[in-house]
């Protein structure tokens, strides 16, 4: 099963289209570096390994995640097989896993989930031997992972806590608590964290500054709740979120994911959850609900055969819809909009930019323009003139000559007019420009002309606070699962 399942992301990860956030960290992988304007720097070191193994296409940039989530199926069927489980437990755990619509649709991305996941899940796999077994060097594997995970994206830096709690619940743990090897495996941990912590340091704090200030509350609005909630309740599958419900039996085992579920439950009291959050801990919910599903008979015992196939059935649904789209789906409702059309869409994008003469192309969020670098018909350089620190140390080809006329080419939300003509002398509209499939849904994106730079564009961009939160949304439309593993 983990071998088909492989195969299938490895197939699908070569013919798909990159999404907005996939392109973006494309070019991260192009100069690696210990941090990023975004994120800690492993999805891009994870890319870069993959290029040199599958070369600069889909594949090379999928090719660790499609793998990273095989093994994370099966430190799956381990966990269970070391928290007590049966092997059929374990079995249905692994399917289970695999089966998580989240899973079967974004296992196989080059997203900051894919390495975090499995640096999270490979952390409590090895912290829970060392209970088992008191041996040092699994503590060591234990802390070197959570500090992988720490370098993945900074949601993994719930998983201390929650491991912390996990072991002070349990005989075993509290035991362990008493001797040197948990504090080593935090000591490494932090450790390999502190090589981002220096980045960040020699960089203004860039990265905690974006992703540490979304953690303050600003305002309440518990409608974020329902919504989170729903969305995780298909996500995972539904039928297994009903098991999950029932779940006691590994309970303290589930107390490794509880500081980062508490976290994403408050942040929602006051702010959108994006969907893919979670995914660091849909591994010990897929434990937690098969070993729930155990020795239940009736109705429940149906249940329990057919929520495998829910989960695949519903992700079979969107990759037909897909791949055969329906006249008068809302745009807000195509599940597969973010991967539609790029390649006629850039082909578009530059003839308009030749018949204008325009010598460069601009956008005001990061994932438009990193789509667009990566589309071969583009022939001219593309900048993001909004967030310039984003692109400070990537190498983005040859560098725009904004004296030269521009070509601005952007979602209507974000496109601020005011800002523009006070950067710019000239800001001449030339339409819009649409990119979809035929018959299906097609967003409909603004082009305009720019000229008579007014500032330095390149140093120092062009954007006020409008713009910049028409950027930070870019990521909502980065792949099945997004926004955003945004942020």
């Amino acid at each position: 099963m983990v071998l088909a399942g492989l195969a299938i992301r490895l197939a699908v990860g070569a013919s798909v289209h990159l999404t907005e956030d996939e392109a973006y960290y494309r070019l991260w992988a192009q100069a690696p570096a210990l941090g990023y304007y975004d994120h800690p720097p492993m999805v891009a070191w994870w890319i870069w390994l993959g290029e040199r193994l599958a070369g600069d296409t889909p594949l090379g940039v999928r090719l660790l995640p499609a793998l990273s989530c095989a093994l994370t199926s099966l430190l799956v069927y381990d966990l269970c097989r070391q928290g007590g489980g049966a092997p059929a437990e374990a079995r249905r755990a692994t399917l289970w896993f695999n089966a998580m619509p989240l899973v079967v649709a974004g296992g196989f991305l080059g997203v900051p989930d894919a390495p975090a996941a499995l640096f999270w899940t490979l952390s409590l796999w090895a912290a829970l031997r060392a209970v088992g077994g008191r041996s040092v060097r699994w503590w060591l594997v234990a802390g070197a992972a959570a500090g992988l995970a720490a370098l993945s994206k900074y949601s993994s830096l719930f998983l201390g806590p929650g491991l912390l709690l996990w072991l002070a619940a349990t005989d075993r743990g509290r035991g362990a608590l008493r001797t040197p090897g948990p504090w080593i495996a935090l000591g490494l941990a932090g450790a390999l964290f502190g090589l981002n912590v220096g980045w960040n340091q020699t960089h203004h704090w860039l990265t905690f500054a974006k992703q540490f200030g979304r953690i303050a509350p600003h305002g309440f609005a518990p409608r974020y709740l329902l919504e989170f909630a729903l969305t995780q309740f298909l996500l995972l599958n539904p039928l297994l979120a009903i098991f999950l419900a029932r779940g006691r039996r590994f309970a303290p085992f589930a107390l490794s994911a509880l500081p980062f579920i508490a976290y994403l439950v408050v942040h929602s009291l006051h702010d959108r959850i994006q969907a893919h959050w979670p995914a660091p801990v849909y591994p010990t919910l897929a434990i937690l609900a098969a070993t729930a599903a155990s020795g239940l008979g009736g109705r429940w015992a149906r249940l329990r055969e057919l929520t495998p196939w829910v989960g695949f059935g519903m992700t079979a649904a969107v990759a037909l819809y897909a791949a055969a789209p329906l006249v008068g789906v809302p745009l807000s409702l195509d599940p597969a909009l973010p991967i539609r059309g790029w390649p006629d869409f850039a082909g578009r994008v530059e003839a308009l930019r030749r018949g204008a003469g325009a010598g460069w192309i601009a956008t005001t969020s990061y994932g438009l323009a990193a789509q667009l670098s990566d589309e071969p018909a583009i022939g001219a350089p593309v900048i993001q003139i909004s967030e310039r620190d984003r692109w400070s140390g990537l190498r983005t080809g040859v560098q725009a000559d904004t004296r030269r006329i521009g070509l601005l080419v952007e979602l209507p939300r974000r496109v601020d007019l005011d800002r523009l003509r006070r950067c710019f002398a000239t800001v001449r509209s030339l339409g819009a420009i649409g990119r979809g499939d035929v018959g299906g849904a097609t967003k409909r994106y603004e082009a305009m002309l720019l000229s008579g730079s007014r500032r330095d564009v390149l140093r120092d961009g062009c954007a006020d606070s409008r713009v910049q939160g028409g950027a930070a949304q870019a990521s909502s439309e980065a792949s099945p699962a997004s926004d955003s593993l945004r942020g």
